[in-house]
């Protein structure tokens, strides 16, 4: 569902509304589909919002709202302008027989409102325009030239509706394309408006504490910021005070910077998220933002947002939980691998500023392991890795790192889990009452998906014989994992069969952290979300009853939205990545690899084992066991649709 769709659903003011959704208001009050109540802008009973889904026999169903409401038929003379997974509104028909149906009368948002398409000649020289996502051949105009007269490889954006060539975004055979291709895809920005960019100069390039009597100072304390190294963005710093046991959580207050409406905050709500690609990010906010004047920086000043949290000495549960607006002056900047090495020497041979900073930071450490500890009776430790991918100046694949959890990560990660579960609880409730706000939420497991993941376990031999719930059940097939040395193979698995955490107004706990409250409170500078959570705590920290009406009657959409958003941003960082793995796979096509096989069946796939490590190949072979060794020959690469054919072959073959 589009967030407008939500409102329609929800009641809305006029200003509530995003510019791009104004003209649909306008066309439903032609069409006298609204009704106000309230004054709240709502549809009427004789309409129905939702997802247009298409059958093979051409007829659509627009998605029931509620457990009472049945799918609307729509019969293929009464779809309009709809096209399959596009949010429409539809006018109920009241037949005297037979089952209600409707008519598509407005196309809220297209699914799909254009396509990356490349220029293409088969076997037989027949030219054609294809679908880069699907392979498959498609339409595509542009006024005053023809296509055939563009090289073989070209690669085009194309309006879905008038099937007009928007751009010409490079050629096939350059590296450099596959940026460009990504970032269209999934509808991810580089460069800011104008207008942006005005406004993030037009902001002191400066913060002197003594211009904000009204904030708290914390400009004495031995804030310290702890990131990869490459990071150019410090969303966070941290103080322990070790006498009174209250750890201090400073975030970037970009909520102070950034105020409903201005052209920043309207391009972050279009971006949502920082998109990371390997050779260079794609900022949610401008660059003078992000990485200048709301990043905590070393040695000067900066305004903070702080969640100020006293610990119990022995439990270490949270005793007191304070939020407000400060000053503060970092002292330091450490990188995760400079941690690593100080927690690994005890803090030998550190001395000045850095010894101070340790006489808090070591001490934390000690308690973070105890915080993980604890959380992890209920939370799960999957064993995850994450491939860092480094492309070289021709924009070509150079070499790949594996990134999995250290001292430094823990120790940072567990203070962002207290600081965002203290932000959480802001808005939690009586059981009598809903909870409503922004919460990061991870349901538990479907049924199905879980006996599913049994049954692609007992083909290994592994086998859970007796669980309570899905937790217990996790813990098993985990404790069984181990005794076969496969520990990080079956993880991948259960977090491929687990939900996807998302962004919901209505807390249902976070099943992955064990939490029974969480949100994201720690990165405003790089998720929309965050910056959400701020805008909201303010409201209640001043009271204001008209911005905190504002925001929580809008808050389901917003929160569709940032997920949305979120999901996107993600595949545009896979895409490119496996992009680069493509072309690596071209370069070495013909030769011999092992590989392991993670999913087998029909459609069996098998991850290279080597030096670049993350690559995945689909291969044609049956009767291949789930992590069975193999040895493979890359045998095929589309370079378009970014995949790898391999064959398995004998040890003698190679």
């Amino acid at each position: 569902m589009s967030p407008f769709a939500i409102q329609l659903i929800n009641g809305f003011l006029i200003s509530d509304l995003e510019e791009e959704d104004l003209d649909s208001f306008e066309k439903l009050q032609e069409l006298n589909a609204l009704e106000q109540i309230e004054q709240l802008w709502r549809l009427r009973s004789l309409y129905r919002v939702g997802e247009l889904y298409l059958g093979k026999d051409g007829r659509g169903f627009v998605e029931a709202q509620t457990k009472e409401q049945k799918d609307l038929l729509v019969e293929p003379d009464n779809l309009g302008d709809g096209g399959v997974g596009d949010i429409v509104v539809a006018k109920r028909i009241i037949a005297r027989r037979g089952r209600a149906s409707g008519k598509v009368v407005l196309v809220v948002s297209q699914a799909h409102p254009f396509s990356i398409v490349y220029t293409y000649r088969d076997a037989q020289g027949r030219f054609e325009i294809r679908n880069i996502k699907t392979s498959l051949p498609t339409h595509a105009v542009m006024e005053g030239m023809d296509l055939k007269a563009f090289k073989i490889g070209t690669v085009m954006q194309v309006d879905s509706t008038t099937d007009k060539v928007i751009s010409v975004l490079g050629h096939l055979d350059d590296p450099k394309v596959d940026e460009k291709i990504s970032l269209a895809l999934y509808q991810r920005e580089d460069e800011f408006p104008e207008t942006c960019i005005d406004q993030a100069k037009a902001v002191p390039n400066r913060v002197d504490k003594n211009d904000y009597p009204n904030r708290v100072d914390l400009t004495s304390l031995d804030f310290c910021t702890i990131d990869p190294v490459t990071a150019k963005d410090f969303d966070d710093a941290i103080y322990f005070d070790t006498k009174s046991y209250t750890l201090y959580v400073a975030i970037a207050d970009v909520s102070y910077y950034v105020e409903y409406f201005t052209p920043i905050d309207k391009e972050a709500k279009k971006r949502g998220f920082t998109t990371y690609l390997p050779h260079k990010s794609f900022p949610m906010l401008p660059r003078q933002l992000s990485e200048n004047l709301c990043s905590l920086k070393p040695s000067v000043d900066r305004l903070a947002f702080v969640a100020k949290i006293k610990l119990d000495r022995d439990s270490l549960q949270p005793l007191k939980e304070e939020f407000f607006e400060a000053v503060i002056h970092s002292k330091r900047r450490f990188n995760y691998e400079q941690i690593d090495s100080i927690i690994e020497q005890n803090g030998a041979k550190s001395e000045g500023v850095e010894a101070q900073i340790l006489t808090y930071l070591l001490p934390l450490y000690k308690i973070t392991q105890e915080l993980r500890a604890n959380r992890l009776t209920s939370g799960f430790d999957f064993r995850s890795e994450e491939i860092r991918v480094s492309i070289d100046s021709s924009h070509l694949l150079q070499h790949t790192t594996i990134e999995t959890s250290t001292p430094s990560h823990s120790l940072i990660e567990e203070c962002m889990l207290l600081a965002n579960r203290a932000s959480a609880k802001r808005f939690m409730t009586n059981k009598e009452e809903e909870e409503f706000g922004i919460f990061r939420i991870h349901e538990p497991p479907q049924l199905s998906k879980t006996e599913t993941l049994l049954e692609e376990l007992s083909t290994i031999g592994l086998f859970v014989e007796s669980y309570q719930d899905s937790p217990t059940l996790i813990r098993a097939i985990q404790k069984e994992a181990s005794k076969l040395g496969l520990e990080s193979e079956v993880d991948a698995m259960i977090i491929k069969s687990l939900r996807r955490a998302s962004y919901s107004p209505r807390n249902v706990g976070h099943f992955g952290l064990g939490f029974t409250h969480y949100s994201h409170f720690t990165s405003p500078i790089r998720r929309y979300s965050d910056l959400i959570l701020h805008r909201l705590i303010k409201t209640q920290l001043t009271q204001d009853k008209e911005e905190e009406g504002y925001l929580l009657r809008n808050i389901e959409p917003l929160c569709i939205r940032v997920s949305d958003l979120e999901r996107e941003s993600t595949k545009a960082e896979w895409d490119f990545r496996d992009r680069k793995f493509a072309r690596w796979a071209e370069q070495n096509s013909g030769l011999f690899f092992d590989a392991e096989v993670i999913e087998a069946g029909e459609s069996a796939k098998a991850i290279l084992i080597g030096d670049i490590q993350g690559i995945t190949v689909h291969i044609k072979a049956d009767n291949r066991v789930l992590f069975e060794k193999i040895k493979v020959m890359i045998t095929e690469v589309d370079i378009a649709m970014a995949t790898i054919m391999a064959e398995v072959v004998t040890q003698g073959e190679s």
